[in-house]
């Protein structure tokens, strides 16, 4: 089955959940996927060593992520503490994944079409920002920040506003030489259950992303944007606040880099060379587009008003720029 995710053509030997195929093509894939099964052929079968185990424990089941990486070079294994793997090529090329009894598809499809393509991307040469994006007057806004500071309840409200998506998670960003675009992922939020009735009322509630997952998916067939965008400016959220909130505060460019470098996608992922591309990439987007702290109101019945805050900043800046 042939699917368009991150830009990147993808064939996957069964169904991705919730996305829609794209028809039948002859065009060769950027990304090949393997759901439930390793394929000898596909992979280097050199012995292992280890790479990477994250500091961050998942309760007693270990570091949430063991990376290990073939002697030739070939490939990395990612084994998350669910017992999940993903065996991935250095090229980014091909995937494959395996999951344990009491975990499913939907549950190796949250870490697949997150950090999972978010690593595949890298390893492209195209560096990610963890946030979301949205499109906004011809061109995309990222909305970026630490864990739960409220990067997808913005991108829930702007979509609410009929502001199109163009990613939640993991923001591309591909250098086309006069500027960096967004690509666009797939037309989903993923959102804490504990935020719905600030967006939605009191009672709601949205399908949950797996079996074994907290986190609820939204889906924005009709609130997507397929097609990539310029980016124009990037929001940082900070610390929420009561008093004198929102607001707003660029940055110079040099901390305006900082923040960027801080929020990239897999950036903990050691791989020099990935760090590098990322590091000239950030750079541009630092030295030609606004990066603005925001701070949000503590009431996340605010939500609303946030993102109207923001895309007034965003076309007023964009406008200022003669874009």
């Amino acid at each position: 089955m042939r699917y368009r995710l991150y830009g990147l053509h993808v064939d996957s030997d069964r169904a991705l959940p919730g996305l829609h195929a794209e028809p039948a093509s002859d065009a060769p894939a950027d990304l090949s996927m393997w759901l439930g099964h390793v394929p000898v052929h596909a992979f280097s079968t050199a012995p292992e060593e280890p790479w990477y185990v994250s500091p961050r424990e998942s309760g007693a089941d270990g570091p949430s992520v063991v990376v290990h990486r073939t002697t030739d070079g070939g490939a990395y294994r990612l084994r998350y503490a669910d017992g999940i793997e993903f065996l991935i090529d250095t090229r980014g090329t091909r995937v494959a994944c395996t999951w344990p009894p009491g975990q499913t598809l939907e549950d190796a499809a949250t870490y697949l079409m997150g950090s999972i393509c978010g690593l595949v991307l890298r390893l492209r040469g195209i560096p990610s920002l963890h946030a979301s994006a949205v499109a906004l007057a011809g061109g995309a806004a990222a909305v970026c920040g630490p864990p739960q500071s409220g990067k997808s309840t913005t991108a829930a409200a702007f979509a609410g506003r009929g502001r199109a998506l163009l990613s939640d998670d993991v923001v591309p960003l591909l250098d086309r030489g006069d500027g960096v675009h967004v690509q666009p992922a797939y037309p989903h939020l993923r959102l804490w259950p504990d935020v719905l009735p600030a967006l939605y009322g009191e009672g709601a509630d949205l399908p949950p992303l797996s079996p074994n997952w907290e986190k609820r998916y939204l889906a924005l067939e009709d609130a997507f944007h397929p097609a990539p965008l310029p980016l124009r400016a990037v929001y940082v959220l900070t610390g929420r606040e009561t008093e004198n909130a929102p607001r707003f505060a660029p940055v110079s460019t040099m901390d305006g880099l900082l923040e960027l470098v801080a929020n990239a996608y897999m950036g903990w992922f050691p791989d020099p060379a990935a760090q590098a591309r990322e590091l000239t990439v950030l750079a541009k987007v630092a030295r030609s587009v606004p990066v603005v702290r925001v701070t949000p109101h503590a009431d996340p019945r605010r939500a609303g008003e946030l993102a109207a805050r923001i895309e007034a900043d965003f076309i007023a800046r964009t406008e200022a720029a003669g874009g």
